[in-house]
């Protein structure tokens, strides 16, 4: 794990440092793919472009990335559920930012996409990465070289996380009752749906894929569950304190939509002793692994509660 011990802006730029080293090796593999993709509209290839290279941690794809070395496994065989993974998160976005969810107007530091395009485009670009996730997890030449059990047990796995008993769901949940929340276990019942799901399958997805006994598949859920509940609990504090510039978006969005947050719920300070119980879960549920295997998984549990003080 990281060293604590460092002083602050050390530590802090130990963790930027190695995210964006991870994520030097995934944007590659997200520029091969796409520039592969030659006969889409144009104008919805530009949309789908703009989002998908607009900056980001890529997150999804590196703690995936990370599994697979964590297995021993080589990760260029697994380079379409990386991709997959992206696009998935970004069509999320695209259709969280339209005026009919969050109606925001940045993204990134960026225009949103229905800003810079228009709304139509916007959710067109939306419906295309989340059918080419599929395209690209079931494209023969990546599926022959895994069990096709395995292969349809991780492309159902992912649709579970990404559709209406995921992230969809919960954003049901949440723009219908995200105000009406009065408990934590409600709370965490609706981020488990559309925060955690698709970053806890993005821990199990490599597992599946490769085949992995049922003991380490449950080993990486309980990580991938915690880290994707302490994700959610973090951000819900970055929209209280968190500086608009750094972020990339509006801070205090949440206070004004009146909706239940963790912070509301537990205080600030709850809050975040919650995030980093969850990130001592996540942690512990890797004790068995190699320790090398496992650091950089580690890390990522601590990056993702340290990105404020």
């Amino acid at each position: 794990m990281l060293d604590t011990a460092m002083p602050p802006a050390s530590l802090e730029q130990s963790m930027n440092n190695f995210i964006e080293a991870q994520r030097a090796r995934i944007d590659p593999i997200l520029l091969r793919r796409f520039e592969k993709q030659k006969n889409w509209p144009q104008r919805l290839q530009e949309s789908i472009r703009y989002s998908m290279f607009a900056g980001g941690k890529r997150l999804r794809p590196i703690l995936a990335l990370s599994v697979v070395e964590l297995l021993g496994r080589d990760i260029t065989r697994f380079e379409n559920l990386f991709v997959a993974l992206e696009c998935i998160h970004t069509y999320s976005l695209i259709h969280d930012d339209l005026p009919a969810m969050d109606n925001d107007d940045l993204r990134r530091g960026l225009p949103t996409n229905h800003k810079k395009f228009d709304e139509a485009t916007a959710i067109l670009a939306g419906d295309g990465l989340l059918t080419f996730a599929f395209e690209l997890l079931s494209e023969p030449d990546f599926a022959r070289m895994f069990q096709a059990e395995h292969v349809l047990r991780c492309v159902h796995q992912i649709a579970r996380a990404a559709g209406a008993a995921g992230m969809v769901g919960g954003q049901q949940i949440d723009i219908s009752s995200g105000s009406t929340l009065d408990s934590e276990k409600a709370l965490e019942e609706l981020h488990t749906l559309k925060t955690a799901r698709l970053l806890s399958i993005s821990v199990t997805s490599p597992a599946l894929l490769a085949g992995s006994h049922a003991a380490i598949l449950g080993q990486l859920s309980q990580y991938g569950d915690a880290i994707g509940l302490a994700f959610q609990v973090y951000d819900d504090i970055l929209n209280v304190v968190g500086n608009p510039q750094d972020m990339g978006k509006a801070a205090g969005t949440d206070e004004k939509m009146g909706k239940t947050t963790y912070p509301k719920l537990l205080g600030l300070d709850g809050a975040r002793a919650r995030a980093k119980d969850l990130c001592a879960k996540a942690k512990s549920a890797l004790a068995t692994f190699p320790a090398d295997r496992r650091r950089p998984l580690e890390r990522l549990a601590d990056f993702i509660v340290e990105r404020i003080k």
